[in-house]
């Protein structure tokens, strides 16, 4: 494993850390105020972005993915829990739009 997945999995498990907190937040007050829809759109099309491209040079380099590539589907997951629950809770924010 070389120096760049080393920080590359420490940038994917600091970012990573926030959603738990976001998604129990939600899940607790059951309100989206001040949650911007597009932004978690955003966000997923990003992990699922690196997610697809370590697949895809991965496949093209005839090995496995690296392990970062993990953090990548975990971070996509709870970022789409995310979603899943501001647009569950979007109609009580007066005015919400994605």
């Amino acid at each position: 494993m070389s120096i760049a997945q080393v920080l590359e999995g420490v940038m994917l498990l600091c970012f990573g850390v926030s959603w738990p907190v976001a998604i129990l937040k939600t899940w607790r007050a059951k309100r989206v105020e001040g949650k911007s829809g597009l932004f978690l759109v955003l966000i997923l099309a990003g992990y699922l972005a690196g997610l697809i491209s370590k697949f895809v040079r991965a496949a093209q380099d005839g090995v496995r993915p690296e392990a970062v590539t993990a953090l990548y589907g975990l971070n996509a997951l709870l970022v789409a829990v995310d979603l899943g629950l501001f647009l569950r809770y979007r109609t009580k924010a007066a005015g919400s739009t994605l």
